[in-house]
């Protein structure tokens, strides 16, 4: 039983809920009256406010943000109809912002805008004190990071066993692009560097092995970057594994000494391209020196390790069909290992509503908000570009199919095709055929490639069948799928030895194994 119960609705098991820990390290006297509670959002409304409810709490806050916000309304009127006395307060992305037009915030008794990390103490300190404030909204100051405790140790064993363990170096952005919540989170804020230091310390000793920075710039302050990946690297074992979210047009020497030094495999970078097309980029303030970003990621592919994971936003005003399709095959050409193909989304707060007239922008009313189509895009062409975007993170970005994928736009004994228009109209044959984007497993998605391959771009079989054995086995399996056992008469080569790759989440492993695979095991 607890006074203030913690909780929120994970994306899936493994996403820890970073925002709670800050909260309940920052409660002060409080935290023996407090308890984090997490679920997840496959798991039934009613039963997560039953299991609320049994803990009969006083205080109920709850995280919101854009993926959950569906099932926690549920939660939260489940909660005031059977207790209306338990005192519910919201906080999170999701409600700090347009707080009018949203069911959820009409139920709660108090929300907390910004961050709450100090301002959630104050104000339960005050209900259990019987001191309610009278208003309902309670803006939050952003507080000095180097200022609040640090939630670190309250990750748990299990937690860091199976969990991703977030951390942050730093809050805030110093750039304004409207399709992003960080632009409005002013100033950059930097943690007191020698007392997070001391954090990665301990949970690195504790056994952690997946460390995602959630910093929306980590690049940004030179000093304080490089002295945390010193850091890391000066404690780098096999199987480490570090994400960082970086400028894409920053990367001085002082940043690339230190990153060419890490083992293949050991850093992912997040990379913010979004868009080539220079009148896109200034309609919604995005300021990028793209031959700048070109040449790091040359240097990134050429001198490094590093796993590139390279976002690209589909739907901004101002870019058409042909612009789009154009800077998904320049950004391919520079070698990401993956290209995350988002889709534009107006979020709650951000200036982007500005050009909904001017360029017919029309979102899904719904979470997560995604563009539907606008003045350069139609409806039904933007519902293409979701779909490509779906099956390329499943053949593209998967590293399943590392040797296999571009096969799709190097037809035989014709020159290299666009390789956007090539996955699209893969992509349409693959909907005609199936009917979904999602639930195709691994072994009927390869027969799919190849029947797509050999039948539509007359591949020569036993080419198409080697190529995808090849990536089949990269990925550790051994067992020979029945549609290409005709095609694979050979004697198979050696199984490879042990790569870099042990270790890592198992993407990156497949990505990193097509890297390293010695000549035998490519066949």
């Amino acid at each position: 039983m607890a006074d203030i119960l913690l909780t929120t609705l994970n994306a899936r098991y493994f996403h820890a809920a970073f925002g709670l820990r800050y909260l309940f390290a920052n409660l002060g006297a409080l935290r023996s009256r407090a308890r984090i509670v997490e679920f997840e959002i496959n798991q039934r409304p009613v039963d997560i406010a039953e299991a609320l409810l049994d803990r009969n709490p006083k205080i109920l806050g709850v995280g919101v943000y854009i993926w959950n916000v569906a099932p926690a309304l549920e939660v939260v009127a489940t909660v005031k109809r059977v207790r209306p006395e338990v005192v519910v307060v919201l906080g999170g992305p999701e409600v700090s912002y347009e707080l009018e037009s949203q069911p959820i915030a009409a139920l709660a008794d108090y929300i907390i805008t910004g961050e709450a990390d100090l301002e959630f103490a104050r104000l339960c300190a005050a209900i259990l004190a019987g001191n309610r404030p009278p208003g309902r909204v309670i803006e939050a100051s952003p507080p000095e990071i180097a200022s609040l405790v640090l939630p670190y140790e309250l990750y748990s064993a299990e937690d860091i066993a199976h969990r991703i363990i977030y951390v942050e170096a730093s809050r805030g952005c110093p750039f304004h692009c409207e399709f992003c919540l960080s632009s409005l989170d002013i100033p950059v804020r930097q943690a007191h560097l020698p007392a997070f230091l001391a954090s990665l310390d301990g949970l690195l000793n504790r056994g952690a092995r997946h460390l995602k920075f959630v910093d929306r710039t980590f690049n940004l302050n030179l000093g304080a970057s490089r002295a945390i990946l010193e850091f890391l690297l000066e404690r780098y074992q096999p199987g480490l594994f570090f994400h960082f979210e970086m400028v894409p047009d920053r990367l001085p020497p002082e940043l690339r000494d230190v990153i060419a030094r890490f083992p293949p495999g050991a850093l992912q970078l997040e990379v913010g391209v979004q868009t080539f097309n220079p009148r896109a980029a200034a309609l919604i303030q995005r300021r990028q020196n793209y031959e700048r970003l070109e040449e790091n990621f040359r240097f990134l592919r050429q001198s490094t390790g590093v796993h590139i994971h390279a976002d690209l936003i589909a739907g901004l005003p101002g870019e058409d069909w042909d612009s789009f399709a154009a800077g998904f095959d320049r950004l391919l050409a520079l070698g990401p290992h993956e290209i995350q193909v988002g889709m534009l989304k107006r979020l709650r707060g951000t200036p982007l509503g500005r050009h909904d007239a001017e360029w017919g922008m029309v979102y899904n009313p719904h979470p997560p908000y995604e563009i539907l189509q606008n003045k350069l895009i139609g409806f039904s062409a933007m519902q293409k570009i979701r779909r490509f975007a779906r099956y390329w993170d499943l053949v593209g970005n998967s590293g399943n199919f590392t040797e296999t994928l571009p096969l799709i736009w190097e037809p035989p004994g014709r020159p290299a095709q666009s390789p956007f228009q090539s996955f699209l109209r893969w992509s349409e044959w693959l909907h005609q055929q199936t009917g979904r984007t999602d639930s195709i497993a691994l072994v009927r998605l390869m027969e799919m490639l190849f029947r797509y391959l050999t039948g539509e771009l007359q591949h020569d079989r036993q080419t198409v069948a080697r190529a995808l054995w090849r990536d089949y086995r990269r990925g550790g399996r051994r067992d020979k799928p029945a549609f290409m056992k005709d095609y694979l008469s050979e004697p198979e080569p050696d199984a490879p030895e042990p790569s870099p790759a042990v270790g890592l989440p198992r993407r990156q492993a497949r990505h990193v194994a097509r890297r390293s695979a010695p000549a035998s095991a490519e066949g």
